[in-house]
């Protein structure tokens, strides 16, 4: 048995056992489906990390200055630790450890940025200080004591530097640069003996 209401666009169908009903439209009341517009193609947002050239980061290093790298060093080792290195990890494509080095002034420990390459189990930096006429305080402070300490992404290991010398120093800076270009430009800015460590596990 069916009811038509009075609107012009539904009619009621009671199902036999009558426990449930439903509305379907009527035609005969003069309702005609309408075709929806189509919906245009769903855009897709692209995100991707900008990531600058080796030379526009040697740009960025040589303009702020040593004043400015030691600055920007310890804005971003809170967030280095605070992130484990997911923030502030990588310059383009080479990544950054957290060097802690004992003061060779105040005997207190100092952490910095550091770029640094994997050679096995060691760690390898290089003192450019972007160049300019001092090496940088961790630099020092490793030739005046070498035991330190590195944070790589979340892990810290105890470590015991070296100063590379002759081929293997050779060596170390040619892989180095392929990582990171950078470190030619840096020599080209400086007179002074450019110190490549070696970090080794202790």
């Amino acid at each position: 048995m069916s009811q038509r209401f009075q609107g012009p666009v539904f009619r009621c169908f009671e199902h036999r056992e009558r426990s449930c009903r439903r509305l379907r439209p009527d035609p005969a009341a003069g309702w005609r489906p309408r075709a929806l517009p189509r919906a245009g193609p769903t855009r897709r947002l692209r995100y991707s990390a900008t990531v600058l050239s080796d030379h526009a980061y040697v740009r960025l290093s040589t303009a702020i200055g040593a004043a400015g790298l030691r600055l920007v060093g310890k804005a971003n080792v809170p967030l280095y630790r605070l992130t484990r290195g997911r923030l502030a990890g990588r310059v383009g494509r080479s990544p950054v450890l957290l060097l802690t080095t004992t003061g060779r002034r105040s005997t207190q420990p100092r952490t910095a940025p550091v770029l640094y390459m994997r050679d096995g189990e060691r760690l390898v930096v290089i003192g450019s200080n972007a160049g300019n006429a001092r090496p940088p305080a961790w630099s020092l402070n490793l030739e005046a004591n070498p035991q330190a300490a590195v944070q790589v992404g979340g892990r810290r290991t105890a470590v015991r530097a070296r100063v590379a010398r002759g081929d293997e120093r050779a060596a170390l800076w040619r892989r180095m640069n392929q990582q990171y270009a950078g470190f030619d430009e840096y020599r080209a800015r400086t007179q002074r003996d450019i110190r490549v460590f070696v970090l080794e596990p202790r």
